[in-house]
C-alpha cells in the first residue's frame, strides 16, 4: 500500500508479483494460484453452463419426440381442481380416445376451462399409449436450458473460486506461522523488551 491523494492509502496492484526483499515465495505461489483459480472459474462456468444448457434442451427434445397428440372427446364437464402459481385455474376431465390399433381408452387429462362433455380436445400420449402432460415447446426448452445453464455455471465458478480461496487461506496461515517462527528466532537478539 502506498499513500495516495488526500492521505488515503492507495491499493498497489500485482504486489505479490513484484520484487521485494521481504516477499516470500508463498506470495508468488499465492499470486499464481489466484490467477489460475480465476481462469479456471471462467472456463468451468462457460463449459459447465453450455454443457448443461445443451443437455437440458436435448432431454426435453427427446421427451417431445417420444410423445404424440391424439384427438379425444370429453366424457364429462371440466371440473376446476386447483389454482396454479400463475393465477390461472387447472381443469381436469375424463376423456376418451381411440388408439392406433383401434382400441378405445379413457383417462383423466388437463383440459381448457369451461369444456363440456362431448367437446373435442387434444391429449398427449407416450410411446406406450399412456396419457402424459403436454411437452415443452422448443422455445420453452431453450429457456429452461438457459436458466439451468446459468445456475450450473454459477455453481461451477463458485466452487472453483471457493477452492482457490481456501488454498489461499491455507498459504496465509502457513505464512503467518513462518513469521511467528522468524520473530521467535530474531526477537531475543534485539535485547530486552521495554514496557
Amino acid at each position: 500500500m502506498t499513500p495516495g491523494r488526500r492521505g488515503k492509502t492507495a491499493r498497489v496492484r500485482w504486489w505479490r508479483l513484484r520484487r521485494n526483499p521481504l516477499r516470500r515465495r508463498s506470495y508468488l505461489v499465492e499470486a499464481w494460484l489466484l490467477l489460475a483459480a480465476s481462469v479456471l472459474a471462467v472456463l468451468a462456468a462457460v463449459g459447465t453452463g453450455a454443457w448443461t444448457a445443451l443437455a437440458v434442451e436435448r432431454h426435453i427434445d427427446a421427451l417431445r419426440a417420444g410423445r404424440h397428440p391424439v384427438s379425444a372427446v370429453l366424457t364429462e364437464d371440466a371440473v376446476r381442481t386447483v389454482g396454479t402459481a400463475d393465477g390461472s385455474d387447472s381443469y381436469r376431465a375424463t376423456v376418451r380416445w381411440t388408439a392406433a390399433d383401434g382400441t378405445r381408452h379413457t383417462g383423466l387429462a388437463h383440459v381448457d376451462s369451461g369444456s363440456r362433455a362431448g367437446t373435442t380436445t387434444h391429449v398427449w400420449l407416450d410411446a406406450q399409449g399412456r396419457l402424459v402432460p403436454t411437452p415443452a415447446t422448443a422455445t420453452q426448452a431453450r429457456i429452461e436450458g438457459a436458466v439451468l445453464g446459468v445456475w450450473a455455471a454459477a455453481g461451477a465458478a463458485g466452487t472453483v473460486l471457493l477452492v482457490g480461496r481456501a488454498l489461499s487461506g491455507r498459504l496465509e496461515r502457513r505464512r503467518l506461522d513462518q513469521w511467528d517462527a522468524d520473530w521467535a528466532r530474531v526477537g531475543p537478539q534485539w535485547g530486552h523488551k521495554t514496557g
